[in-house]
C-alpha cells in the first residue's frame, strides 16, 4: 500500500498527521502541494492536508485518529 500525504510546506498539523500514522503503523511518504501542480489540478485540491492511498484521495482534510484506525484497519 502506497500512502501519500499532499501537504503544504506551512502545514501546521503535519507533526501531528504523522505521530497518528505512525502509531499505526502506517508508513507514508511526503509530497508538497507547491511542488505538484499537476496533482493539485487534477483532484481539484484547495486545502490541506490530504491523504492519497495507492493514488487515489481518501481524504481532503485531516482525519481524526478514530476515522484513520477504521480505514486502515479495512
Amino acid at each position: 500500500m502506497k500512502v501519500q500525504l499532499l501537504v503544504t510546506h506551512t502545514d501546521y498539523c503535519l507533526p501531528n498527521l504523522e505521530g497518528e500514522l505512525r502509531n499505526i503503523g502506517i508508513t507514508y511518504h511526503i509530497d508538497y502541494i507547491e511542488d505538484n501542480e499537476k496533482l493539485v489540478s487534477e483532484n481539484h485540491i484547495r486545502h490541506s492536508p490530504n491523504i492519497f492511498v495507492d493514488d487515489k484521495l481518501v481524504f481532503r482534510y485531516q482525519p481524526t485518529p478514530m476515522e484513520l484506525q477504521e480505514f486502515f484497519r479495512h
